[in-house]
């Protein structure tokens, strides 16, 4: 139901169901569809931005990212796909580096994808990577310590951003919860968006692996734009207009296989 009969709570409702699907949305264009003022449609994206729906944004409102829940339960979803882009991203390492392993279940996947004849050294703050690099002789691991967040599995407050500042990194594979072209890489957790704004700063080089579902997604604070990280590895089915979008901001783009089986 479109036009002028569209009353507030079915417009609201309909709006709702386009951020669900992850489709961002304009207030001016909702307005002459609905045939509304834009203080209506405002008024919409704030109730909705209130009930968790989305993110304001100038001029409309992007989805939130499903990368909110916790790590335990992230680490069981998506096995095949973040498989799919750990193996591509584990191309970009090369022999003799020092790597960085932030939080997130990909770099978890990430981590035992690594190989280990090539003599590497991996730095992380994670608990799920630093466990599943474990028993991998052939790479030096080293745990950035302080307290733990159990939900994002990790440690990301003063002590281990004091930490983190002493290494040197060659390459960073950072962990994030959303990317927009336009709004930036961005976290839910103010301490952990500090931490990974530091990683950035102490790394050569930075990498981000991105399932479909964080693309064109918001999330309250902003660790940086696309434009800082020189890797983004992508599943195979990304859209190709937000793909060509990102290597526009001269960020190198890796596309990932298709998950396997």
């Amino acid at each position: 139901m479109h036009g002028s009969s569209a009353l507030p709570l079915d417009r609201r409702q309909q709006i709702a169901r386009r951020l669900t699907r992850g489709e961002a949305v304009s207030a001016a264009a909702l307005a002459t569809e609905f045939n509304v003022s834009e203080d209506a449609i405002r008024r919409d994206l704030r109730a909705l931005t209130a009930e968790g729906v989305c993110k304001r944004v100038y001029g409309g409102a992007l989805p939130l990212s499903p990368a909110s829940s916790p790590i335990h339960v992230r680490s069981g979803e998506d096995i095949g796909q973040k498989r799919a882009l750990a193996r591509t991203a584990a191309r970009l390492v090369r022999e003799g580096q020092t790597l960085f392993l932030d939080t997130g279940s990909t770099n978890r996947q990430l981590a035992m994808e690594l190989p280990q004849d090539a003599g590497l050294t991996v730095v992380t703050n994670s608990i799920p990577v630093a466990a599943a690099l474990m028993e991998c002789h052939g790479i030096a691991l080293v745990m950035i310590g302080g307290s733990v967040d159990i939900t994002i599995g990790g440690c990301v407050g003063a002590r281990s951003v004091a930490e983190m500042q002493r290494f040197r990194i060659d390459l960073c594979f950072l962990g994030t919860c959303a990317i927009s072209i336009e709004h930036g890489i961005a976290g839910f957790n103010m301490a952990d968006v500090d931490f990974k704004r530091g990683l950035i700063e102490v790394s050569a080089e930075t990498a981000l692996m991105l399932a479909s579902a964080k693309l064109e997604t918001a999330a309250p604070y902003r660790i940086g734009w696309a434009a800082d990280v020189d890797y983004l590895v992508v599943e195979h089915d990304a859209p190709l207009s937000i793909v060509g979008a990102l290597r526009e901001t001269g960020t190198a783009v890796r596309i990932a296989d298709a998950p396997r089986g």
